[in-house]
């Protein structure tokens, strides 16, 4: 029998870089990355929301961290900050597709609603992924161990009434990550996606807290919301060297929520 192999676990002295890091999900990953010794590239609109993320992970004792305002639906900022993030830190290897946002608008909607936000969805929860992948492309080959997760949801595998835009382009990604684990697995790059069912974020904080109690209850058979930091973590094993066969995965993160019957 051949010997037993020992796989690393390590993301120590790889390069990531994070969207949507300055809330959530994101800030979760972008601390939980930088402790395990990567290099942190904290991205999101507000200037002053990644500083104070990239200030947080400072105060733990950790300098291997930066952060950007980039605003996902502009393309020229995507492939500027691609070469900000090499010129930094001397590479790219993983990438987290993170940014999103929520907005429920019914199908019947009048007036230029509904288009507005099935526009904004495709461009900053589809489009972008795709973008970023493909401006950092030449960097996650010449990593050799390149790996993209892009943060989809639940949404993705089923729907809700009244958010067809955000079912719609979480669907997409779900279909975007296949396509890409197929196409550039030839390049050493593996291409997977985390869907998070409810989760405690900032997409989430609007709604009551008695009715996400009674959500959980109903829905969720571990009978909670989950915390970012749960989410976080399954997004590190995918960027694990010892993770390289797993590729083109969706996988849930939702207590549970999608395995029952309804």
């Amino acid at each position: 029998m051949p010997p037993y192999r020992v796989l690393s676990r390590s993301i120590a002295g790889k390069t990531a870089l994070i969207t949507g890091a300055a809330s959530g999900m994101g800030r979760a990953t972008a601390h939980l990355f930088a402790r395990e010794g990567a290099n942190v590239v904290v991205t999101d609109l507000s200037q002053e929301k990644v500083d104070a993320v990239v200030d947080e992970i400072k105060a733990a004792g950790i300098e291997h961290v930066v952060g950007w305002a980039l605003d996902v639906s502009d393309h020229d900022a995507i492939k500027a900050i691609i070469p900000k993030t090499v010129e930094q830190f001397g590479g790219l290897d993983l990438l987290i597709n993170n940014a999103g946002f929520a907005h429920l608008v019914p199908f019947t909607a009048e007036g230029t609603e509904y288009d507005d936000v099935w526009d904004r969805s495709v461009s900053v929860l589809l489009t972008a992924h795709q973008r970023i992948v493909r401006a950092a492309l030449p960097h996650l080959i010449k990593s050799g161990e390149g790996r993209v997760v892009n943060i989809a949801s639940t949404e993705g595998m089923g729907a809700t009434a009244g958010n067809s835009p955000y079912v719609a382009a979480k669907h997409g990604v779900i279909g975007l990550t296949r396509a890409m684990a197929v196409e550039l697995s030839r390049e050493g790059i593996t291409v997977n996606a985390v869907c998070p069912g409810p989760i405690h974020t900032g997409i989430t904080e609007g709604i009551p807290d008695e009715h996400k109690e009674l959500f959980a209850k109903r829905r969720v058979p571990l009978r909670r919301y989950g915390i970012p930091e749960e989410v976080a973590h399954i997004t590190l094993n995918c960027c694990l060297p010892a993770s390289s066969f797993m590729n083109g995965v969706a996988i849930r993160v939702d207590g549970g929520q999608l395995a029952r019957n309804a």
